[in-house]
């Protein structure tokens, strides 16, 4: 059974989710409709990869006990500069959510909720995991410094997930 402050903020997580799930899916929209097929498909298995993470959150709550809410969702921006600024946000919201994800790690132990605890640590690595495979590709951006946007395009989805240093 989950205490009421763990079911809290893994709620508030759900909305979380759905709203990173929304933002990538409104980043892939901008980057098809604006010639970047590998941006486009690169966001839209980000997005779907949100959607899982919500759906892990929800069926958790309700195993343990507690009751998944399906929430209202803020629409995210449209609207964006360019590529770079794309990658920007997008590491800035999985710093978010990585913060996000620690409270979580830091109510679990206030609660001496250890089941939960140990359940998120999947999440922190994930989190791990994303911040580095975003951080490579807005390395990528930077070496090109606006230029042959075309060969990055082509060569981005062989990114996703693709970490300096890791095993993958």
């Amino acid at each position: 059974m989950l205490k009421k402050p763990v079911e809290d903020i893994l709620v508030r997580q759900i909305e979380r989710e759905a709203y990173s799930s929304n933002l990538y899916l409104s980043m892939a929209s901008w980057a098809e409709t604006n010639g970047f097929g590998g941006v486009s498909e690169w966001m839209y298995a980000q997005a779907e990869e949100e959607k899982i993470h919500l759906l892990k959150f929800m069926k958790y709550v309700n195993e343990r006990g507690g009751k998944a809410v399906i929430p209202a969702v803020e629409q995210p921006p449209a609207e964006f500069a360019n590529v770079e600024e794309i990658f920007e946000q997008t590491l800035e919201h999985e710093r978010f959510v990585s913060e996000s994800i620690n409270e979580i790690v830091g109510v679990c132990l206030d609660e001496k909720d250890f089941t939960t605890h140990n359940w998120i640590q999947w999440f922190v690595n994930e989190q791990i995991e994303e911040e580095a495979s975003v951080t490579n590709i807005i390395d990528k951006l930077k070496l090109l410094n606006g230029q042959n946007l075309y060969l990055f395009d082509r060569d981005v989805v062989g990114m996703r997930g693709a970490i300096p240093g890791s095993q993958q």
